[in-house]
C-alpha cells in the first residue's frame, strides 16, 4: 500500500514536469518562430530587391508614338478636321505669361483688386491640367477616375491643405458624382461647385486664382472663394482679344514653329483627304499664325474654315446661322449661307449645318483637338465621329517615364506592394513592425514618383495608383492621342492603331508577358 502510494506521487510529479516542459518547449518555440518569421520576411525583402535589381528595365516609350483608345482604321477616314489653339498651333511659355498678365491687371484696372496683386508674378511649373476646383471651399485639387481626393494634392492658394482638414470639409475622401459632374453647362450658374481645367488656356488663369488667394490668406483679408474664381475668369477671358491683338503683331515670339505641319497636310492632299478647320479664335489671329506655320497658302490646303465657332455651342446648337467673313471690310457678311465653299471663312455655325451642307458624317470624319469636352465629346458621343487628342504634356510625362531610375523605383514600387499584400496578415508585434517599414517605405516612394513629375499633383495622367479624371475622359472621348499632330507622320494614311489588351485585375499577367 506505502509502496503504491509513493508510485502514484512519482507519477504525477512527473506529469506536472512534463507538463512544465511542454510549456517550456512550446514558448521557446513560439520565440523561435517569432524569431524566424522576422527573418524571414527580412530575408523575402532582400531576395525581392535583388530579384528587383536584376530585372530587366522596360524599353523606352517612344515619345513621338501615336497612342491608341480605340481600334481606328485610318482607311475608313475621309475627312480631318482640327482645332487650332494647341492643335495645330503650340504656343511657347511666353503665352502663360502673357494672359497671366493681362488678366492680373483687369483684376485691379476693372475689379479694384488691391495694388499690391502686381508683384505678385506668375509661377510656371505650379498647376497642371486635368485639376479640379472646388469653387465654394476655394480649393484646387486632383481627384482619380473613381472620384477619389488624392491626399497630399489639395491647395488653398499656395499652400497645402492637411490630410485632416481635407477629410473633415468633405467628410470622405470619395467626392459624390453630382459634385463634381454638374449637369449645369453654364459657368454663371450657382449650381456649380466645382470646375476642371481641362485646356492649357485655363493653367495661367489657376496661377492667378492661386497667387491672389494666397496673397487674401496671408493678408487676412475675407474674399469669397466664388466671387475670387469668377472675377479671375472673367478678367483672363477678357484679356483674350488684347492677347490675340499682341500676338498677331509679334506671332513668332508666341508661336511654337514645326516644319512637318505643311508636310502632313501635303501627305493627306495626296492622298485625296478633306480637310477643316473649326476653332473659336478669330480670323486674324488664326492667319497669322497659319502663315507661320503653313504659308501664305495655307487656306488652299482646307475645303472649310470656321472661325469664331464658340464651342462647345456648335458642336450642341441647332440654329445658329453661318456668316461669312468679307476681307475687304473684315467683317462678317449677313448673307444666307446655302453651302461651305472652299476659299471662303465662316463664323459661328452649328455642326448640323456643316454635316447637311457637306455630307461629312460618322466614321469617315476624324476631328483633332486639345479639349477633351469641347472638342471631342458631343462629335463623338452624338455624330459618331472618330476623334485624335492633342496632349502636349505627353512629351514631359514620357521624358520622366523613361528615365531609368524611374523606371526601377516604378518596379521596386510594384514588388514592394505585391511583398506587402502577401505577408499582411501576420498579427506578432516583431512582424507588424517589419510590415509598418515597408509601408513607409512604399509610402516615401510613391511620393517620389509623384513629385517627378509636378511637385505639387504629379502627373496629369495618374494618381498614385489610378488613371485621374482627366484621363478617364481623355480615355473615353478620344480614340487616338498624342503630343504633336505631325506624330502621324510616322505611319501611313491607311494604318490602323490598335489598343493594347491590358491585363484585367481577375486575369493572370503571365497571359500577357
Amino acid at each position: 500500500m506505502f509502496h503504491g502510494k509513493v508510485f502514484v506521487r512519482k507519477l504525477l510529479c512527473a506529469k506536472v514536469q512534463f507538463n512544465e516542459n511542454v510549456r517550456i518547449s512550446t514558448a521557446i518555440c513560439q520565440v523561435q518562430r517569432r524569431c524566424m518569421s522576422r527573418q524571414s520576411l527580412q530575408d523575402a525583402y532582400l531576395k525581392t530587391k535583388q530579384k528587383c535589381k536584376s530585372k530587366k528595365l522596360p524599353p523606352d516609350v517612344n515619345k513621338n508614338a501615336v497612342f491608341s483608345c480605340n481600334e481606328l482604321d485610318l482607311k475608313e477616314v475621309n475627312v480631318y478636321g482640327f482645332d487650332y489653339d494647341y492643335t495645330l498651333a503650340h504656343y511657347k511659355p511666353s503665352m502663360d505669361f502673357l494672359l497671366y498678365k493681362l488678366g492680373r491687371d483687369t483684376l485691379i484696372e476693372k475689379y479694384k483688386y488691391p495694388a499690391e496683386i502686381a508683384k505678385l508674378d506668375y509661377k510656371p511649373g505650379f498647376a497642371v491640367r486635368g485639376l479640379h476646383y472646388d469653387i465654394e471651399k476655394g480649393l484646387l485639387l486632383k481627384i482619380d477616375s473613381f472620384l477619389q481626393i488624392q491626399l497630399g494634392t489639395v491647395y488653398r492658394g499656395l499652400s497645402p491643405v492637411p490630410d485632416e482638414e481635407v477629410l473633415r470639409l468633405y467628410k470622405n475622401r470619395i467626392i459624390p458624382i453630382a459634385y463634381v459632374e454638374s449637369q449645369v453647362k453654364n459657368v454663371q450658374d450657382v449650381k456649380i461647385k466645382m470646375v476642371q481645367l481641362a485646356d492649357l488656356f485655363s493653367v495661367p488663369e489657376i496661377g492667378l486664382l492661386c497667387n491672389v488667394a494666397e496673397y487674401f490668406e496671408r493678408n487676412h483679408i475675407d474674399y469669397h472663394p466664388e466671387i475670387l474664381f469668377r472675377d479671375v475668369k472673367h478678367s483672363v477671358q477678357s484679356g483674350h482679344p488684347v492677347m490675340h491683338k499682341i500676338v498677331e503683331e509679334n506671332v513668332a515670339e508666341y508661336l511654337e514653329q514645326s516644319k512637318d505641319i505643311r508636310k502632313f497636310f501635303d501627305r493627306l492632299v495626296a492622298a485625296k483627304k478633306q480637310l477643316f478647320l473649326v476653332t473659336n479664335s478669330p480670323f486674324r489671329f488664326v492667319n497669322k499664325g497659319m502663315q507661320l506655320l503653313v504659308g501664305e497658302d495655307w487656306r488652299n490646303y482646307f475645303d472649310v474654315v470656321i472661325v469664331q465657332a464658340r464651342k462647345p455651342k456648335f458642336f450642341t446648337d441647332e440654329s445658329r446661322p453661318f456668316r461669312v467673313y468679307d476681307f475687304e471690310s473684315k467683317m462678317q457678311l449677313w448673307d444666307r449661307v446655302t453651302s461651305l465653299d472652299k476659299g471662303k471663312i465662316y463664323y459661328e455655325g452649328t455642326v448640323k449645318q456643316l454635316q447637311d451642307m457637306t455630307g461629312w458624317r460618322g466614321e469617315q470624319v476624324l476631328y483633332f483637338g486639345d479639349h477633351p469636352y469641347s472638342d471631342l465629346a458631343d462629335v463623338t458621343l452624338e455624330h459618331g465621329w472618330r476623334t485624335g487628342a492633342i496632349i502636349s504634356e505627353l512629351n514631359h510625362e514620357i521624358e520622366t517615364l523613361n528615365d531609368p531610375e524611374f523606371k526601377l523605383n516604378c518596379n521596386w514600387l510594384q514588388m514592394l506592394t505585391q511583398l506587402i499584400e502577401d505577408h499582411q496578415d501576420y498579427e506578432s508585434p516583431e512582424q507588424k513592425e517589419v510590415l509598418e517599414l515597408w509601408e513607409k517605405e512604399r509610402d516615401e516612394l510613391r511620393q517620389n514618383i509623384k513629385t517627378v513629375f509636378n511637385k505639387q499633383f504629379g502627373s496629369v495622367f495618374r494618381t498614385y495608383h489610378n488613371p485621374t479624371y482627366f484621363s478617364r475622359r481623355l480615355f473615353r472621348f478620344a480614340d487616338i492621342y498624342m503630343s504633336s499632330l505631325t506624330n502621324l507622320l510616322n505611319y501611313s494614311v491607311k494604318h490602323t492603331f490598335y489598343p493594347r489588351r491590358g491585363v484585367m485585375p481577375h486575369e493572370y499577367t503571365s497571359y500577357f508577358v
